[in-house]
């Protein structure tokens, strides 16, 4: 049985006929297909009419690619249509998230980058989805970051922070933040941020100063709050205590002074030597101590040490396990004024703590001659002395740990200082708790561990910053009363005074005190103080709050979303969230820290420049939660392939419609629906097959969006876009435009294309906003802009059999490629082909002529279908593309075949001639036995290479000599 038919599909085109159709003879005319190109040249200008009419969006039609330049419009359009806006219109839960406030000093870089886009897909997926949408944004005040930009800035006009009053101090930062602060939220939304920018906050901002000061008040109240001396991190050039966060470590190139302790009473040789990389600080030391179990050392346990160079100050020697006995000698110095292991240990013991060094580092009176020396001069002139008193044994190099200042570089010098802090252990509990009964959901999950671990080890929290840019911490003293016993807590200086007029008299003084609160005191209120807390009665603190989704990195996990949720539970009695959605950070190619030392920072503003924010968006979007990036120059360029690839679909598409006039065209268009399987089953097989894979695509990116795997999105949405849509559905829907028989087989193809497309474009709005909505249009008859239209309907019909089918044709088609790519048939020329499969399978890929013909390049009027080998089946090339379905190819459509054998020959002969050069170097002896091994495995490897190519060409040449035979 052989069958040579043209397209036939019954089925759907009675079915097509049931649509009504009455179409513009001349839109769809024979010669109208013959020259595609023409198809709706009138039509695609109107679009690009409709599409630029308001002066925001360009069409494909008129641009060659999407241009960057107009991501901007697009952007002010958004916001411009109040579309950032939460929309209660269509109700739902209310999906809330607060921006990580950017330090107000602060200049777009990839983190940024990072958070904008996963927050914003988050935002946008929601909005789709129907929810009223919140997105808070702001900045941070950057307590320590913005006064040091400040007092440079002041530096460069020869004017010193100390010769201003606090007051105009504080007012100059405010007209640099006036200035200034607005460059991190205009590149913020550059990047594409849908935010509510009428409910941006700043951390100093009225509202939420008011609530800084509540928070302390009530936490005060509570006796959560008090003040005391105890170890922090100082920063000498800005003398003021730094939190965790702000110290970085760094690797880096010391020296280890050893030098000796005299043992009191015993002789010259009695010494313990010690070894520190600090040795200017042992004029604070409080004890040597050894390990218990140390034999070197256990005679000298319960004597006295000489400190060197302190007139003699003896120091107990104690033993105690925490001393390693492989660091150094063994013995450690105790100085718990400068040392945090040291300042536990002391605690621990009951040790005195004794400070030698000044807030500006240098060193105090209790350092005797070398008071007034900066810690670094004190060190190289203390081992001066000590060289010169025989005290000092040696110094070697070391790497050590150096903490080191995030904002100035310093070195942190770790102190004793009275300050304020906040007992942290029963706001602990609480939030422990809350991950535990799963009110909070940590993603990645394996952070829960480390967020466990840190509040199960929580300190209590140093909340007071020795600054003048700030919250001023709202405590007040009483003149003339010791200020550590007499203070009054208060919301207000008129409060603080009344107060104080109540307890000690009318004429008593008052004065607050000069510290300010940690930055991080403030950002951890931010989820409830930007919806108007502590006024719980507010319209947005009613409506969105607890908030929905907390994202940020990793590496703040502890110091403010720990401190977030501890403060939520405190003041609302809510968590403040129901997700913690951790990234990573971002790294180069190389998988290396992003660094200007290393020169290999990204700047994003220069990366969307060059390939656009889109494709640094989508690049960003394709990792892992929890997972570090490498971001490289070929991933974003690939990306940036896809937005052109994008474009040039919609260009085709548009330029594949009938005019927006042609109401009846498009009223059959319209009449198709594809929700329910009866619409599937009347479809010819490569509609059927893309529309099925499209309603699965649907399902499994709404799943995955919905479980924040926006990694699995993205490449899904990618693979289905480029390979199933434009890589073989926009191909073969040409077989329906240009070469069909009937009008109706153009407006089914035009339907889905548009079908398809415009949910692809909904897809990717989340990741890629700009060139989707663009795109969206462009597209005819758009009564609303992408960003608010409606998520794509899931649970959609989809026709397994249609995919195997259609998966089939695909393996046909991909057979004869390959065929024709190894024959080398220059890809203009046209073949006959024999297709040989059952009559079930001959069925459905027969009235897929056209399309595979399209695909395959075969000639359309020599393509046969039958259930047996054609008769020249010898002097052809024999294709099997699955179980059931082959192929035949005529070898003479494909290749000359007696030019063929001359070139295989010659080719053949170079190839033993290769092979015979390998065969004798490895028949040596003296080669096997001497040379490397690598070598010689490296020399067989090559030999069974080329004896395998051998092989094949012979095959090949018996093939064609064959056939030449017979054509004879």
């Amino acid at each position: 049985m052989i069958i040579q038919t043209a397209f036939s599909a019954p089925s759907l085109w009675s079915s097509c006929s049931a649509y009504r159709f009455n179409l513009n003879p001349l839109l769809f005319s024979k010669t109208r297909r013959r020259a595609p190109w023409h198809l709706t040249l009138l039509s695609s200008r109107l679009f690009a009419v409709a599409a630029s009419a308001n002066g925001t969006f360009t069409s494909p039609e008129i641009a060659k690619s999407f241009d960057f330049a107009s991501e901007e419009r697009i952007y002010n359009w958004w916001d411009s249509q109040g579309y950032f806006k939460p929309n209660f219109d269509r109700g739902g839960d209310p999906f809330v998230i607060s921006m990580p406030p950017p330090n107000v000093t602060g200049s777009l870089h990839m983190g940024h980058a990072m958070f904008v886009t996963l927050e914003d897909i988050m935002v946008r997926y929601n909005r789709m989805k129907g929810r009223p949408t919140l997105w808070i944004p702001g900045t941070d005040h950057a307590g320590i970051a913005t006064q040091l930009v400040v007092e440079r800035m002041l530096a460069s006009e020869g004017i010193k922070r100390v010769e201003l009053s606090r007051d105009d101090f504080t007012k100059r930062v405010w007209e640099w933040k006036e200035k200034y602060g607005g460059t991190i939220t205009n590149q913020i939304k550059r990047l594409g941020a849908s935010c509510d920018w009428s409910r941006e906050h700043f951390t100093l901002d009225e509202q939420l100063s008011r609530a800084v000061i509540e928070a302390f008040v009530r936490l005060h109240d509570k006796g959560l709050i008090y003040q005391g001396s105890y170890m922090v991190n100082w920063s000498p050039s800005l003398q003021t205590a730094v939190s965790d966060l702000e110290v970085e470590y760094h690797e880096e190139t010391g020296t280890l002074y050893y030098m000796k302790y005299r043992v009191a009473g015993g002789s010259s040789s009695d010494y313990l030597t010690i070894a520190t990389t600090r040795p200017e600080t042992l004029f604070g030391d409080v004890a040597v101590a050894v390990h218990p179990k140390d034999g070197r050392y256990s005679k000298y346990i319960g004597k006295m040490a000489i400190v060197p160079m302190t007139y003699g100050r003896h120091v107990p020697i104690i033993a105690d396990k925490l001393v390693d006995k492989d660091f150094g000698t063994g013995v450690l110095k105790i100085s718990p004024g400068h040392d945090h292991n040291d300042y536990n240990l002391a605690k621990k013991l009951g040790l005195p703590i004794l400070n030698v060094m000044n807030k500006d580092g240098t060193l105090n009176n209790v350092a005797g001659l070398y008071c007034g020396l900066d810690r670094f001069e004190a060190r190289n002139q203390l081992w001066l002395d000590l060289e010169d008193t025989g005290l000092a044994v040696k110094k070697e190099p070391h790497t050590l740990r150096v903490p080191r200042s995030q904002r100035g570089g310093e070195v942190i010098e770790p102190l004793v200082s009275k300050q304020w802090f906040v007992t942290m252990e029963p706001l602990a509990d609480k939030a422990l708790q809350a991950v535990e009964k799963g009110d909070i959901k940590i993603i990645p999950e394996r952070f829960e561990k480390i967020y466990n671990h840190w509040l199960s080890n929580i300190k209590d929290w140093c909340i007071s910053r020795q600054l003048w840019w700030g919250h001023r911490i709202p405590v007040w003293y009483i003149e003339g009363k010791d200020n550590e016993e007499e203070y009054i807590v208060a919301r207000s200086v008129d409060e603080a005074l009344k107060k104080a007029h109540e307890k000690y008299g009318k004429a008593v003084k008052i004065y607050q005190d000069p510290d300010v609160l940690d930055t991080w005191f403030s950002s951890a209120l931010w989820p409830f103080s930007t919806l108007g807390w502590p006024d719980v009665s507010s319209e947005d603190f009613k409506q969105f709050y607890p908030t929905t989704m907390l994202e940020t990195g990793h590496d703040i996990l502890f110091f403010w979303v720990a401190r977030m949720v501890m403060m939520g539970i405190e003041f609302t009695g809510r968590v403040p969230f129901s997700y913690v959605y951790l990234h990573g950070l971002i790294r180069d190619s190389q998988g290396r820290k992003m660094s200007k030392t290393l020169g290999n920072v990204i700047d994003p503003l220069d990366t969307i420049k060059e390939f656009g924010t889109d494709a640094l968006r989508f690049t960003l979007a394709l990792g892992t939660a929890g997972q570090d990036l490498n971001l490289s120059t070929e991933r974003l360029t690939s990306n940036k392939a896809f937005t052109n690839k994008l474009w040039n679909a919609g260009k085709f598409i548009l330029q594949n419609l009938p005019s927006q006039d042609e109401a009846s065209v498009w009223e059959n268009i319209h009449s198709f629906q594809f929700d329910t399987e009866e619409s599937l089953l009347v479809l010819p097989l490569s509609e059927s097959w893309v529309i099925s894979k499209l309603h699965l695509l649907v399902d499994a990116v709404t799943v995955s969006y919905d479980k924040f795997f926006f990694g699995d999105v993205g490449r899904e949405t990618y693979d289905f876009f480029w390979s199933d849509f434009a890589d073989w559905y926009i191909e073969a829907s040409k077989a329906r435009l240009y070469n069909s028989s009937g009008d109706s087989e153009a407006c089914v193809a035009q339907a889905v294309l548009l079908y398809v497309f415009q949910n692809i474009l909904k897809i990717l709005h989340p990741f890629m906003p700009f060139v989707t909505e663009e795109l969206w249009q462009a597209l005819p008859n758009r009564k609303e802009a992408l960003m608010v239209s409606s998520w794509p309907q899931a649970s959609l019909p989809r026709d397994s059999n249609s995919i195997k089918k259609f998966e089939n044709l695909q393996a046909l088609t991909r057979s004869i490629r390959n065929a024709r790519a190894e024959y080398s048939v220059e890809p203009a020329k046209r073949i006959s082909g024999s297709i040989v499969a059952n009559e079930e399978v001959i069925q459905y890929i027969s009235q897929e002529k056209v399309v595979l013909a399209l695909l395959s390049r075969l000639d359309l009027q020599n393509v046969h279908f039958t259930n047996s080998p054609p008769g020249n089946a010898e002097q052809s090339v024999h294709l099997v593309a699955g179980e059931g379905l082959e192929a035949y190819l005529p070898l003479a459509d494909m290749v000359d075949v007696t030019a063929e054998v001359d070139r295989l020959t010659k080719r053949l002969s170079k190839m033993q001639t290769e092979y015979e050069g390998f065969s004798t170097r490895l028949s040596s002896q003296n080669f096997v036995e001497k040379a490397p091994k690598d070598v010689v495995n490296g020399v067989r490897e090559k030999a069974a290479e080329v004896e395998e190519k051998i092989n094949l060409t012979k095959n090949r040449l018996a093939f064609l000599k064959s056939t030449v035979l017979v054509s004879e």
